[in-house]
């Protein structure tokens, strides 16, 4: 089995920044064959720009189309294969040390999978747009967005160890998956549980409200489109359950600092 050292990944750099300890690279993923078993010698992050990938491990195969975020820990066997004719992703490394000086409990990162937490899907694409600018400001939002990272992660795996109601699994499964009825009402008749007392408990076990939650889920499907310059921002509000564009702009611009079009123009000129 091959071990991968800092910065060592299948496939053709596009760019790659090391941020104190923390690399962060692009890679377009060329090899039409699965890549060998291998294991990183450091905890990483995989974020899907475009394509579709499936990432095995000794457990499990996922499959992770674009927009997709898989954690894949240190000394953890997998690998992985490309399944369209054209696949890139953003990666976020961190090296061990980093993480104890930062005070980051380094069990509560045992274990590979992907990431379905819509919080932690915004603060990747926030960190790919400033990884992409690399401008005078770009070094203390990375700093930020490094920090809430680490803390949202731990969150939300302190909150899938803890037991949970039989209903909180469907619950999940539903936000993650279902697209067109992300509402209060459809989903206390699904999961057959009372609006309020769903409304009420349901932060304990996401992380955050459900009405952040529903909003983020929106945006977390709307991302990867945006790097699809083919499909109109209109026909975006529309397929993840926006009311109209204008909602759309409102709510993208209210957690990105821009609107959907001005955010496009970022990605457009590192495509590829």
């Amino acid at each position: 089995m091959r071990i991968l050292t800092k910065g060592e990944y299948y496939g053709d750099q596009n760019l790659e920044i090391d941020f104190n300890g923390i690399l962060l690279s692009k890679y377009q993923y060329d090899p039409a064959r699965p890549t060998d078993w291998r294991y990183q010698a450091t905890p990483y992050f995989m974020y899907v720009l475009k394509g579709n990938m499936k990432d095995s491990n000794t457990r499990t195969t996922t499959l992770c189309p674009a927009g997709s975020l898989m954690f894949n820990n240190w000394e953890e066997p997998h690998f992985g294969s490309k399944h369209s004719k054209h696949a890139s992703g953003f990666h976020l490394e961190f090296e061990r040390d980093w993480l104890q000086k930062k005070g980051i409990d380094l069990n509560l990162w045992e274990g590979s999978q992907r990431i379905d937490h819509p919080n932690m899907h915004r603060i990747f694409v926030q960190l790919y747009k400033e990884f992409l600018l690399a401008d005078a400001y770009s070094d203390v939002s990375i700093e930020l967005l490094l920090t809430q990272v680490c803390d949202t992660l731990s969150d939300v795996k302190k909150t899938e160890k803890e037991e949970s109601p039989s209903w909180v699994a469907d619950l999940k499964e539903l936000l993650h998956y279902e697209t067109a009825s992300l509402n209060l009402t459809y989903l206390a008749q699904t999961l057959d549980v009372h609006p309020v007392h769903l409304s009420r408990t349901a932060p304990k076990y996401l992380s955050t409200s459900l009405g952040t939650y529903f909003r983020l889920q929106k945006l977390k499907q709307a991302l990867p489109l945006l790097l699809n310059p083919a499909i109109s921002l209109t026909e975006i509000a529309y397929e993840v359950g926006f009311s109209d564009q204008s909602h759309f702009n409102r709510v993208f611009k209210s957690y990105f600092n821009c609107n959907p079009r001005e955010y496009r123009k970022t990605f457009k000129k590192s495509s590829g």
